[in-house]
Parts: C-alpha cells; structure tokens; sequence
C-alpha cells in the first residue's frame, strides 16, 4: 500500500470518527432540549432522598447567585447523557467492530451491554438504598440547634461522585472477565488474591463514602460480591476445551509414522 493510500485511509477513519461524534453529541443534545422542560422536576427527583431524610421545615439552599438556574440544567445535561448512552456506545462500537476479530465481537457485544446495565445498577443501587441511609445517618447525628440546610451545587457534587463510585464498583465483574480473557490474570490467581480484595473493598468505601460504618459496608460488600461473581463467569468462559477437542499433540508412533512417509521414495 503506497503512502497516498495510506494517508486516504487515515482521512476516512478521521472523518467517520468526526461524523459518529457529531451523531452522539447531537443525540444528547436532543434530549437535553427535550428534557429543558422539566429541568426542575429532574433535580427535584434527584434531592429527594436527602428531602425525605430533613427534619420537618428543612430544605435545600442556594449560595451562589446563578445556581437555581444552572444545577438543574447540569442534572438534565446528566439525564441527556445517561439516556443517550447506548447510542453512544454503538456508535463506538461501530467504529471500533470492523477492525477487531471474529471472536474479539463475540466477546464485545456482551460486555458492552453488561457494562451499560452494570451502571446503571450501581447508580439504581446509590439512589434507592445508600441515600436514604447516608443521609438519615448525617442528620441523626446533627447536634441539637444546628439546621441541616446543604447547597444544592455541593448536593450535586456529593451525588455524582456516589454515582460515580457505586456505578465504576459495579464493573468489576466486567474488568476481572476481561483480565481473564486476554490473560493477564488467571482464576485461580484471582481466587488467591481475594482476602487482599476484601481488604480493599473496604479501603474504598472509606474512601468514597461519609464516615460511618454501615454507608462504607454497603460499598464494600457489593464490591466484594461482584468480584466473586466475575470470578464465576471467568471460570465459565475458561473452561478448557472438552477432550477430543482443539488441538492435541502427535504421539511418538505417530511422529514416527509420518517422518517414515516422508521419507519414502515417490512412487512412479
């Protein structure tokens, strides 16, 4: 292939990268503006957990002067995205399928779609189980006469980042299925290392959720879960061939009987 074709190859990828960006972006523009609407509605639904957990007469509050109006068009940004993450992710794929093998897309569509779900769970998880629990804890433990009154811009910043942590959390069944397949870790190295990943789960939910030991627990343990469970579908898809199957090496009769009929003369 000479160096032009080269060149109008590399132009092409660039401008169907640029067109299938062009698309995603448009999508989520479209919800966005479809979703303008109820931009308080959304932000609204978002607080809830927090709003239920207040004493009788509390509410949220806004520090800065523009925060009414932007945090509620962040979440609908937020929302446009989410709903328009699986036509993102095909047009990724699609962009990436043509040059990978036969059995690299028998592999990628499952764990693409496992991933979206995957998410979308651990955000699910955050909102309808630890919320309500992190937050009725931050309030009990209030001191008397102080007022539980959080910005709705710092309200935002807390909730992504939990969104963000339980969401990644739940791809661990994803990443240890991936490890496994291209070979970088066995399953039984990964059974070896599990006290040191229990030890870790609970350093991250340290990490990423308030101080108390039940929020912390409720990261950790599904961490946990979730790495066992990557374990089981690597084992699965591991499993070595049957015997009969894929290749099996010649023994020394056979070795022997092949080398003796290379070794004849021609026939005539």
């Amino acid at each position: 292939m000479s160096s032009s074709d080269l060149q109008d190859t590399f132009l092409s990828h660039l401008i169907e990268l640029r067109n299938r960006l062009l698309r995603s972006i448009l999508a989520v523009m479209i919800l966005f503006l479809g979703l303008f609407h109820w931009a308080n509605q959304l932000y609204s639904w978002l607080a809830r957990p927090l709003l239920r957990a207040l004493p009788k007469g509390g509410q949220l509050i806004a520090t800065e002067v523009t925060a009414p109006f932007f945090v509620p068009l962040k979440v609908t940004m937020m929302a446009a995205f989410l709903l328009a993450l699986p036509y993102i992710l095909y047009q990724l794929w699609a962009f990436i399928a043509p040059g990978l093998y036969a059995h690299e897309k028998r592999l990628g569509v499952p764990l693409v779609v496992a991933s979206v779900i995957l998410f979308f769970c651990g955000m699910s998880f955050a909102y309808f189980l630890v919320f309500p629990i992190v937050f009725g804890f931050i309030t009990g433990v209030a001191p008397v006469g102080v007022a539980v009154m959080t910005d709705i811009s710092r309200y935002l910043d807390f909730v992504l980042t939990m969104f963000l942590a339980f969401g990644v959390t739940f791809e661990v069944p994803v990443v240890v299925v991936l490890l496994v397949k291209v070979g970088l870790v066995s399953v039984a190295k990964l059974r070896e290392i599990r006290p040191y990943v229990i030890v870790g789960a609970f350093v991250v939910g340290a990490i990423f959720t308030p101080p108390d030991m039940l929020s912390q627990t409720m990261l950790a343990v599904p961490l946990w879960l979730l790495y066992e469970l990557g374990i089981i579908v690597a084992s699965l898809i591991s499993r070595p061939a049957p015997a009969g199957e894929g290749y099996q090496p010649l023994s020394d009769a056979e070795m022997e009987s092949e080398l003796d009929k290379t070794e004849e003369p021609p026939k005539s």
